[in-house]
């Protein structure tokens, strides 16, 4: 949904003003270091918490919080402007893991490899997400990965290849009289494009490679294929589904009407209690499906934290991003939050366990076979292309090979004129 530019605009005056009046009041000897975040709920009282050990632990920093809108789009368009004006405030940001190339090649955030972290305790996939050209420009602070959600009560095990899936969906709806076997997002929007990336995954495809799209490639459409026989041939998934975004699916599961969902980590909190989910204590996760020439796939999502290239002062910067990075700071938001850490080792850690509603287990299954959609400055571009394709064949307006054809040659087209693509015709699977 496009930002309401009047509310922005009006967000944006105070913002600017109190930035203004906080220039001023610094106290000598103390850096002051500012923070753009949701100021909301949970999350933000554990941040904030978190923020005053920091400072107890640094009195020569002062860490100020600034409010921004909680709509990733309007975060979005708020630090663009801050960041295409030079401005120094804020001097971090939280950015989503598919901003992280774009604010690089953009120039607006510093590499990393001067504050020499240490990224080997990390998942692989979040840092590498967070890398443009030879460097590091983000440090993953949570991670969020797509997942299949199914139901103990009507089946002893998941299914672990898409024939299962099917086969599994359709038994449950016949002999327990549900609505659907399968929900998912598919409607025209980001949530379409992390959806087909799992299948497109477990068939073995890739969105790109090395600047060259091979979207279109035997997996590819095997993959779109897979889904929309799904809604119009088995019938599992509701047509429906092709308005749905993740809250539509996270109803229809919880009301007991579907026998599997993909959605996000953030539903299984929700869905434990028994005063609205009919589901409650009846479900578990697992990795997504996949056919032997394939791999499980998991779309990645998450947030990571950046240095503003134009700070005044990047070491003081450095140091709350290291701080907020660590495990005990992780596992803190585990508990409060129900965030999955970026840290492999905490998997193992009991006090994990008895943070997340997710069994740990469970959740390093999936995050394990975790994939970034492609790294590149302009993934949002290519993402609305593709919506745009992946929805007509999914609708029945194209045929799956001739969308994933007018996605690729489109796609290939815009990298190829900002010189991000490779020349010629892609590999061909």
């Amino acid at each position: 949904m496009l930002p309401d530019l009047r509310r922005l605009a009006g967000f944006l005056l105070p913002v600017a003003l109190l930035l203004a009046a906080c220039g001023g009041a610094s106290t000598p000897g103390v850096v002051e270091v500012t923070l753009p975040v949701s100021v909301l709920g949970a999350e933000a009282e554990v941040l904030r918490r978190q923020l005053r050990r920091f400072m107890e632990e640094h009195p020569d920093i002062r860490v100020v919080q600034r409010e921004t809108p909680d709509a990733a789009d309007q975060r979005h368009q708020l630090y663009v402007q801050w960041l295409n004006a030079g401005a120094s405030d804020p001097d971090i940001l939280q950015l989503d893991v598919v901003w992280t190339p774009e604010f690089a090649a953009a120039g607006w955030i510093l590499p990393l490899e001067r504050f020499a972290p240490d990224t080997s305790a990390f998942f692989p996939t979040t840092v590498s997400a967070n890398r443009w050209g030879d460097s590091l420009f983000a440090l993953p602070w949570f991670v969020d990965v797509g997942m299949l959600y199914w139901r103990t009560d009507l089946m002893a095990a998941p299914p672990t290849t898409f024939d299962g899936l099917v086969s599994s969906a359709r038994a449950a709806k016949q002999r327990h009289g549900l609505r659907h076997g399968l929900v998912w997002q598919g409607a025209r929007y980001e949530g379409l494009v992390t959806t087909f990336l799992e299948y497109l995954g477990g068939h073995g495809g890739r969105i790109m490679e090395q600047g060259r799209v091979v979207v279109a490639s035997a997996a590819g459409r095997q993959a779109l294929r897979e889904m929309r026989s799904e809604i119009h041939e088995s019938g599992i998934v509701p047509t429906a589904a092709l308005t749905w975004h993740e809250e539509e699916t996270r109803f229809a599961f919880q009301n007991g009407e579907s026998a599997f969902m993909r959605n996000w980590p953030y539903a299984y909190g929700l869905m434990q209690d028994s005063a609205q989910s009919r589901v409650a204590g009846r479900f578990a996760v697992a990795p997504m499906p996949a056919t032997p020439d394939g791999t499980p796939t998991a779309a990645l999502g998450g947030a990571q934290l950046a240095i503003n290239r134009n700070t005044e002062h990047p070491e003081a910067a450095w140091r709350v991003i290291d701080y907020l990075t660590r495990p005990e700071q992780m596992l803190e938001r585990a508990r409060v939050v129900g965030q999955f850490p970026t840290r492999a080792a905490l998997y193992d850690d009991p006090e994990l366990a008895a943070a997340l509603s997710i069994p740990p287990a469970q959740a390093r299954r999936v995050i394990e076979h975790a994939v970034a959609r492609p790294v590149t400055p302009i993934y949002t571009q290519l993402s609305d292309i593709l919506q745009v394709h992946l929805h007509r064949a999914l609708t029945r307006q194209r045929e799956p090979a001739a969308a994933l054809a007018q996605a690729q040659a489109e796609m290939q087209q815009l990298l190829n004129r900002v010189g991000l693509g490779i020349g010629g015709p892609p590999a061909r699977r």
